[in-house]
């Protein structure tokens, strides 16, 4: 229904000279997406207060409203075009007067989780790029045309919402920040088997996928399909998913994707995760999941690292240690790895693997194919611990769909069906097998994925033996053809 729509969007984009890659026309969607939502979203709480005869408190003011300067409409509910800014007022309008309107909502709410706060947030982050005032009145008109009022309308905005995240994450180096594959993301989940109550987390949010694929879990009643309660889903929606993100441009799109999953006001926290001093985490922060995929092969500066008491500048091996403490006791995870960290012989990667043995259960490792992440460039792995027990075994499975992944072949749920179903008893097969941690090296704690029933391959051999044997099959096939030439 809406599809088209948002490809006209992004042909505004792509002629508009202030717009250059996917990465922009995904911001700059994402902040007049916002505002159309929220417009729809006081629409419908105004209506309902009018039914039960009380007043609605608009968070927005008039003159800021949606249908006072994006869409205006007349007596008819037709588009207005006499009354709509366009060109330079348009620009003028949203530069100087609107943006800095809803920047100020942060000063004035009362608490981070309130919308308000998050209104104040985003475009605190955010800048309009457009350059052409004509540019955004047509891609405001276009804006215009979707509507956030049923189930049925959002389920598909936020499914091609997904897509946008998607080529955003192809079309830059850096794929894998912005965009796990969902099917790797609902098995990580389908192990785990979060339930109504529990806390889950990701303090590496990127574009939200991981709490967006678990509520959508959930809100199908988990894997026991059960329906849920009114007070199941207010706890959905307030008290189950939390997040932190760094980046402006993925804290902007994690809120808008979880809005369009169904989460009003997201508990999502833009800063810097790492800034956090693990010792003064407090039980009262931590959580009973942790799904994530935090950035790797970035280098924290040396007052980052101080934080952490295993010192390292691989963003990614500070982010371990930080979800390991964000965990409550009996907590689980699944965190998505390169999988260098299982056999690198550095100081900190001994140690945190030591440390990961003995204060959590790290009971399997997905071991993935190459290009599961596009544009990443490196092989990963997925750790699944729990908190509290230390490791005596681990399950390991070695995915392989059969074929090349890649952008037209990626990664789908039918792959990863096996994985999740010998998980549950950690069967024994041809790609899956397990380690006891009393057979490894204490001094390494290595942990490399080597599948015992695969054949070795035979090792190389050395040239000078290769050139004896050719010098040998020569003579042999000398005195061959001198045998031959004596029977002719």
């Amino acid at each position: 229904m809406f599809e088209q729509t948002f490809k006209n969007i992004d042909d505004i984009f792509h002629k508009d000279a202030g717009c250059s890659s996917e990465l922009d026309y995904t911001e700059q969607s994402s902040w007049m997406l916002f505002l159309k939502y929220l417009d729809d979203l006081e629409f419908t709480k105004s209506q309902e207060a009018e039914l039960m005869a009380e007043d609605y408190h608009y968070i927005i003011d008039e003159k800021y409203r949606w249908g006072s300067w994006a869409a205006p409409k007349t007596a008819k509910g037709e588009f207005d075009h006499n009354n709509a800014l366009t060109g330079s007022d348009l620009m003028d309008f949203v530069d100087g007067e609107l943006f800095p309107y809803l920047k100020s909502f942060k000063q004035r709410a009362e608490r981070p989780d309130t919308i308000e706060y998050k209104i104040g947030e985003i475009f605190s982050e955010i800048k309009n790029k457009i350059q052409s005032g004509y540019s955004l009145r047509d891609a405001l008109e276009k804006i215009d045309q979707l509507r956030f009022r049923s189930q049925a309308e959002k389920h598909e905005l936020s499914h091609l919402y997904e897509v946008k995240i998607k080529n955003m994450g192809n079309a830059g180096r850096n794929g894998g920040e912005y965009y796990t594959p969902r099917p790797l993301i609902r098995a990580m989940i389908d192990v785990l088997n979060p339930q109504i109550g529990e806390t889950i987390y990701d303090g590496a949010a990127g574009s939200a996928g991981f709490l967006c694929e678990a509520y959508d879990y959930l809100r199908q009643g988990g894997a026991s399909q059960k329906s849920l309660s009114t007070s199941d889903l207010k706890t959905l929606q307030e008290k189950t998913f939390y997040a932190k993100e760094k980046k402006s441009l993925a804290y902007v799109i994690a809120i808008m994707n979880m809005i369009l999953h169904g989460i009003e006001a997201p508990n999502v926290i833009h800063t810097n995760t790492l800034g956090e001093n693990l010792q003064d985490i407090t039980p009262s922060q931590q959580h009973d999941i942790i799904l994530a995929n935090p950035p790797f092969g970035g280098k924290e500066r040396k007052e980052v690292q101080q934080n952490f008491p295993i010192k390292t500048g691989e963003t990614a091996f500070l982010f371990l240690q930080h979800f390991m403490k964000m965990l409550k006791p009996g907590g689980r995870a699944a965190i998505v790895i390169k999988n260098t960290f299982l056999s690198n012989t550095d100081n900190a990667s001994v140690a945190l693997r030591k440390e990961l043995l003995e204060n959590c259960n790290l009971h399997t490792v997905l071991d993935c194919p190459a290009k599961t992440f596009l544009g990443a460039g490196v092989k990963t792995v997925v750790l699944f611990f729990t908190k509290g027990e230390p490791t005596q075994k681990t399950w390991f499975y070695q995915l392989d769909p059969g074929r090349s992944l890649g952008k037209t072949n990626p990664l789908n749920d039918n792959d990863l069906k096996e994985f999740v179903e010998l998980q549950k008893d950690f069967k024994d097969s041809a790609k899956s097998w397990s380690l006891a941690t009393a057979d490894l090296d204490k001094a390494t704690w290595d942990l490399s994925v080597k599948n015992p029933n695969v054949a070795e391959e035979a090792p190389l051999r050395a040239p000078q033996e290769i050139i004896k044997e050719i010098m040998q099959l020569d003579k042999e096939s000398e005195a061959i053809l001198d045998s031959i030439q004596e029977l002719l």
